[in-house]
């Protein structure tokens, strides 16, 4: 790239792997905390609890009222000082009834913080001139790789390390606030919680464990909230009380704060025998009655001189009851509102069957699961990758424990493409978005097969015609909807990419006549003339039809040709592997004949003024989307070397917008004013349709990553590195999370390919038919260090030249698995 070229300078593209910190007013950062398929809370950049969405149902703006947590320190001399253990509130304070009571904000909090992370640690460091100590916060839920199990537990650990910087000891306190949300149903008019039945709070100890247990009664059985949650501290001497009082107006929250205020403990209950409001006789208002049932408990500690503690909690729940199906209508969701559905339980919740086994298996385990997690997190930030890369890669974990992602009691692993605010949004595991994600198979492989065993053997037709949303995997009546050409052929693909991660040869055989026959279809529907190039009618993620010849998806049935191919020839089912081989290459050679104009791959289509929602003589970005694929299955080129990096070279010359105001369309904008991004389609040589396809002028988080890989495989690293610092300099935790990328919905499945950025850089290249990794750095090869996980061990890969030599030295490190039958090469 020319320098005058340059969005960035080059120092900014090639920077360390420095992670980014976020200030109070990044008021967009939600940092998720859950395990798979569990649900999630999210801390915020002020240190606050939010986005409670544990109970079944997407629900990014719910708040949990009372929920905090709050220090007390006590000087030598008397001097007390008590806060929330959040930053101050950040405008807009514009609230038609102001803060609710049940926010607190009345309460005094901390000056200022800061947010970081090293995924799945965050921290939040706290700053303030009236506390006598120095205060931080690190919050996780075990995340290990290659162990889906414990990498799906109900709940966090948050730990509180107290500094005290001073010559004097200081009497330290710290108490967490919890509410029992146990039958939630909504917000009433006031933006005040609402519940069915009755909720009842407990103290429980086991172990080293102290807390609060939190249950329902009087529930309906399917309600998606009926379950329970629990608070509890790892601290034998801590004082517990089950519920704040149940008095009318604040009497409760005034009544805590004085009790945790008075002496930094709490009473295990309290009273009131003074006269009330004579209204509150009279009227059920809930902001006369305290209705809410909140737990809390407390540790206390002295804090030497010099010396630091650590305050130690847990949150975690079981909601075992999910929808069986996919709500995502007026009318179901209507149904699911009046508890008019059928449900469904989830898997943790036959490993956790109460929120307190989860609490206990946390402690109890704690050791090992820390050390894993913390394992993972170092090695993954062991890199001499740029920090946005891994940003790019690691932030969109979180889609794995976001609303998106869930498993069913058998196992199974199931997801949305993204969820709206109290929605899902793009039922069944949709193969079409889902073609795009990398980071599932390359992290939890056995989640990935999963997904393939319900297409191949549960969704796939006797004709070969493959559902492309899961519908029989809960249960259902089979989707009946067009065939999806790029769903469908990049399901074989991925099929092959989970067979050369694991080297299961028994999950090839149990599939293999289903992908054949899915081939077959193929054959029959879309190339009816053999000639490997796909000409009918092929429903694409663009919801629409593409017709005559697209690169778009005839490079996913290239891919799937050779990748099918492969597989036959391993099975030694010999006709049909040179059946696949011979259309492979009759394909590529046709298709890089007639499509490509020099440049880049155009449509061909006769008359296209007679069809709506084409693309023509445009710059497709997803135009070497089954390269993409290809890449990351480990099948190499399915087009010319040379014409791949021409067009991809062209995605990035013509589609990507320096500045969002300078670009004019009538699709939903992603990008806005001064901002960079990738667009799906331009018209560089006209020829512009007049209706062009649905989402042409958007900008895609997934297309972005999946151009990035393109490039940075072909070597074009400027150009690559580009389009992921763009996509990341968005999400900058002002204008919108880093933890979810948006498209249809929150924490979008596409954008998950945001980890084949990371093969792409990495040269990662795999294969457990003959036990074999390797690598080839795209940058720094010289002094070269980077995360690697191959579907069966991880660990570090580092590689240096000698300087007197130019010999090069390669080490691998195994961190977890089986790696003893690993070589590299």
């Amino acid at each position: 790239m020319e320098e005058k070229e340059r969005l960035y300078p080059l120092t900014d593209l090639y920077a360390d792997n420095t992670q980014k910190t976020y200030g109070r007013e990044a008021e967009s950062c939600a940092f998720l905390l859950g395990g798979i398929g569990t649900g999630n809370i999210s801390v915020g950049a002020r240190g606050e609890l939010k986005s409670w969405q544990i109970f079944n149902q997407p629900a990014v703006e719910n708040i949990n009222p009372y929920t905090f947590f709050a220090i007390r320190t006590q000087e030598e001399d008397g001097t007390i000082t008590a806060k929330v253990l959040e930053s101050e509130y950040t405008p807009p304070f514009a609230k038609p009834q102001g803060f609710l009571r049940c926010e607190t904000a009345g309460w005094p909090r901390l000056s200022d913080s800061r947010l970081s992370s090293r995924y799945p640690f965050v921290q939040v460091e706290f700053q303030d001139k009236d506390l006598p100590v120095q205060v931080s916060l690190e919050a996780y839920t075990p995340f290990i790789p290659l162990n889906a199990d414990d990498s799906g537990i109900p709940g966090a650990c948050l730990r509180y390390r107290v500094k005290n910087p001073t010559n004097r000891p200081v009497t330290v306190s710290v108490a967490g606030s919890l509410n029992n949300a146990v039958g939630f149903t909504g917000y009433d008019m006031f933006d005040i919680m609402t519940f069915q039945g009755e909720r009842r709070n407990e103290k429980r100890e086991s172990g080293r464990l102290k807390g609060v247990f939190m249950r329902g009664d009087k529930l309906p059985d399917n309600l998606l909230s009926n379950g329970t949650m629990a608070l509890a501290v790892t601290d034998e001497k801590a004082t517990v009380r089950p519920y704040w009082l149940l008095g009318q107006w604040t009497d409760g929250a005034e009544d805590f704060w004085e009790d945790f205020t008075s002496d930094g403990e709490l009473d295990e209950s309290s009273s009131v025998e003074a006269r009330g409001c004579r209204m509150a006789e009279l009227f059920d208002y809930t902001y006369l009655h305290f209705f809410f049932r909140v737990g809390a408990v407390c540790s206390k500690r002295v804090v030497k001189p010099g010396g630091e503690e650590l305050f130690e909690f847990m949150i975690t729940w079981s909601f075992p009851n999910r929808v069986k199906g996919w709500p995502d209508s007026i009318e179901a969701l209507e149904a699911v509102k009046n508890g008019e559905y059928e449900t469904i339980r989830n898997y943790y919740a036959a490993r956790f069957p109460d929120a307190w086994s989860a609490a206990e298996y946390l402690d109890q385990q704690k050791e090992r699961l820390e050390a894993g997690s913390r394992m993972f997190s170092n090695a993954f930030y062991q890199t001499t990758l740029p920090g946005y890369v891994l940003e790019a890669a690691a932030d969109n974990i979180t889609v794995l424990r976001s609303p998106t992602c869930f498993r069913i009691e058998n196992g199974d692993f199931l997801g949305w493409e993204g969820v709206d605010r109290t929605a899902g949004c793009g039922s069944g595991t949709c193969t079409h978005v889902w073609n795009y994600a990398q980071t599932v198979a390359f992290l939890f492989p056995e989640l990935e097969r999963s997904m393939r065993r319900i297409e191949f053997l549960k969704e796939t037709r006797e004709n070969g015609h493959m559902a492309y949303r899961t519908y029989r995997g809960l249960g259902l009546e089979q989707w009946d909807m067009l065939p999806s050409a790029d769903g469908q052929l990049g399901t074989v693909v991925r099929f092959y990419r989970e067979w050369k991660l694991s080297g299961d040869d028994e999950f090839l055989r149990e599939s293999w006549e289903k992908i054949v026959s899915c081939m077959e279809f193929a054959e029959n529907t879309w190339d009816q003339d053999q000639d490997g190039v796909l000409e009918q009618a092929q429903h694409v993620t663009y919801d629409t039809e593409l017709y005559g010849i697209t690169s778009m998806v005839s490079t996913i049935y290239l891919a799937a040709l050779k990748a099918s191919a492969e597989m036959a020839g391993y099975l030694q089912d010999e006709k049909r592997a040179e059946k696949f081989r011979d259309r492979f290459e009759a394909g590529s050679k046709k298709l890089d004949e007639i499509s490509f104009n020099g440049e880049y791959y155009i449509q061909i289509l006769d008359h296209l003024e007679n069809y709506r929602y084409q693309y023509g003589e445009g710059c497709l970005s997803d135009q070497l989307l089954g390269q993409f694929m290809a890449h990351c299955a480990g099948l190499g080129y399915v087009l010319p070397k040379e014409h791949v990096k021409k067009a991809s070279e062209s995605i990035f010359k013509y589609n990507f917008i320096r500045h969002a105001r300078d670009y004019v369309h009538g699709e939903r904008a992603f990008i806005l004013n001064d901002e960079s991004g990738l667009t799906p389609c331009t018209w560089p040589k006209g020829g512009k349709p007049r209706f062009p396809f649905t989402y042409y002028g958007e900008v895609w988080t997934g297309i972005e990553y999946e151009a990035a890989t393109l490039l940075l495989y072909s070597g074009l690293i400027d150009e690559g590195l580009t389009v992921v610092k763009a996509v990341r300099d968005r999400h900058d935790g002002y204008r919108r999370n880093p933890w979810s990328e948006v498209e249809s919905g929150n924490y979008y499945t596409r954008s998950m390919a945001s980890y084949g950025v990371l093969l792409a850089l990495t040269g990662f290249a795999f294969d457990h038919r003959t036990g074999t990794i390797s690598f080839k750095p795209q940058i720094n090869g010289d002094d070269f260090s980077s995360f690697w996980c191959n579907g069966k061990a991880w660990g570090i890969y580092h590689q240096k030249k000698d300087a007197q030599t130019g010999e090069l030295h390669k080490e691998m490190e195994v961190l977890y698995g089986q790696g003893d039958d690993i070589r590299v090469i």
